[in-house]
């Protein structure tokens, strides 16, 4: 039995669209705009510059790097989800170790 055509969207829904960077989403905040994806988990070691822990393989955390540059490599910081939420409170700290 052949499958049913699924309708398809109309253009210009709200809908998050691929860019360059995968599925990034622009947000402001005091200090500046922001593009932020979220990562589902990778296969190495990063440190958070929110809290100056580490974030594991395998954890779920989100990548950001400032909306004014093309997102170069030198740009990128990974982020636990909980740090980059609460980066207004916070700021990030200078590493200790």
């Amino acid at each position: 039995m052949p499958r049913r055509n699924r309708p398809q969207r109309p253009k210009g829904d709200d809908e998050p669209r691929p860019s360059t960077f995968g599925w990034a989403r622009t947000e402001s905040g005091p200090d500046g705009d922001w593009n932020v994806r979220p990562v589902g988990g990778t296969d190495k070691t990063y440190r958070c510059p929110g809290c100056d822990h580490e974030i594991r393989p395998g954890t779920p955390h989100v990548v950001a790097w400032p909306a004014d540059d093309f997102g170069g490599v030198e740009d990128r910081r990974h982020w636990h989800t909980a740090c980059w939420n609460s980066r207004g409170r916070r700021r990030p700290t200078s590493r200790r170790w």
